[in-house]
């Protein structure tokens, strides 16, 4: 086994749920071991979240600046080699850059950058540093989403006709309805989270999501966003139209306000042989639909699926591959690129789906705004 890979932690302290997810991801196919971190803002804080989780505490920052500069006084055989960055949106881009100018790899939570502008610089900083940086879609990780992809890049639908993604949470209705409540969650607040709420946060998996499966761009869009208050600037609720080419079209929908949905990820593909279908909240079930024939379910763990769908499942078929699963298939993936192994380019996100991603989420808003006209994406 080679030796573990040396992991720092930005943010994701105490009840972070994306904390959790990150660190057990990250221990699950045994890459990587949690060498320095800054949990939080506060010190004391991140002192003690450290201790419950037992990671050395003279490797635990009082800030962000102070863990790049005492990292680089280390030999390099000591010093950590990649960090996650698992802050608010805002703090995105100038971590993920000075990481990259001062040579570490990068796992970075989405969106990558509260504005295109910066995520084209930060693909600069990246070509020049020539390491690697992830993107954690998280759902890329499925083995069944992986297998999916694989069927479509291999014809199993020949042409694509139509393509129709969802995304539906409720959690923003305990909140939104609050005036008090909505102006001081960081999410609907545009310095902490961007110019999007929405879009920016979920419906950006659903974008991601379309162009990952079936191997094509959105070219143009026509967004209408929901606000539902006056003195609200985020979206909260919105229906995209999307062109992927002359006679390829979909819709992206997302929703933070689906009153009792829970995390509604799920993608349809249509194409002229058949179909398929998948949910993310039953993600062990992709559903092969034809006009001809029964309908197919396949399952993880079977010899029958892609050598890329089965290099990302641990467990023999009939055990269920779960969310942790899924986030650990974009490390193990990183573990290789970081160790110079070869590697599936569907195994994570990259730089280029950071951009993509913010190029997404600035023409939903342009659109909107502009009075639901089509924008057209840069390619």
């Amino acid at each position: 086994m080679p030796k573990k890979i040396r992991l720092g932690i930005l943010g994701g302290g105490g009840d972070s749920l994306i904390g959790v997810l990150h660190r057990v991801a990250s221990f699950i196919n045994d890459n990587y071991q949690i060498t320095g971190a800054v949990f939080n803002p506060d010190y004391d804080a991140s002192i003690e979240f450290a201790k419950e989780i037992d990671v050395p505490l003279n490797r635990i920052y009082k800030d962000f600046d102070t863990l790049i500069e005492e990292e680089l006084k280390l030999p390099e055989d000591e010093r950590i080699q990649v960090c996650s960055i698992l802050t608010p949106n805002f703090l995105h881009y100038p971590m993920a850059k000075k990481l990259l100018d001062n040579g570490f790899h990068v796992i970075c939570e989405k969106p990558m950058t509260t504005t295109l502008d910066e995520a084209k610089d930060l693909q600069k900083s990246h070509e020049k540093a020539g390491t690697v940086f992830a993107l954690t879609h998280t759902y890329t990780g499925y083995p069944m989403v992986r297998q999916m992809r694989e069927m479509i890049k291999a014809g199993a639908l020949g042409k694509i006709h139509k393509v129709d993604a969802v995304y539906y949470q409720g959690w923003i209705n305990t909140i939104i309805h609050d005036k008090e409540k909505r102006s001081s969650v960081w999410r609907l607040d545009p310095k902490k989270a961007g110019i999007s709420s929405c879009m920016g946060d979920i419906g950006v998996h659903a974008f991601n999501m379309v162009e990952y499966t079936t191997g094509l761009k959105v070219n143009e869009l026509l967004c209408d966003f929901n606000y539902l208050y006056e003195d609200n600037q985020m979206d909260v609720d919105g229906t995209v139209l999307i062109r992927m080419g002359n006679h390829v079209k979909g819709v992206i929908r997302g929703s933070q306000v689906a009153t009792g949905e829970e995390n509604g990820l799920a993608i349809a593909i249509y194409g002229e042989k058949g179909a398929f279908r998948w949910e993310q909240e039953r993600p062990n079930f992709l559903y092969k639909l034809s006009d001809t024939e029964p309908t197919q379910i396949y399952k993880p763990g079977h010899a029958y699926n892609s050598e890329l769908s089965l290099d990302g499942t641990k467990l023999p078929a009939g055990h269920p591959e779960g969310i942790f699963d899924s986030m650990a298939n974009i490390y193990k993936g990183v573990a290789k690129a970081i160790r110079g192994q070869e590697y599936n380019s569907g195994e994570f996100p990259t730089m280029s789906d950071g951009v993509r991603g913010m190029n997404f989420i600035e023409a939903t808003v342009d659109s909107h705004k502009s009075g639901n006209t089509w924008v057209a994406l840069e390619n």
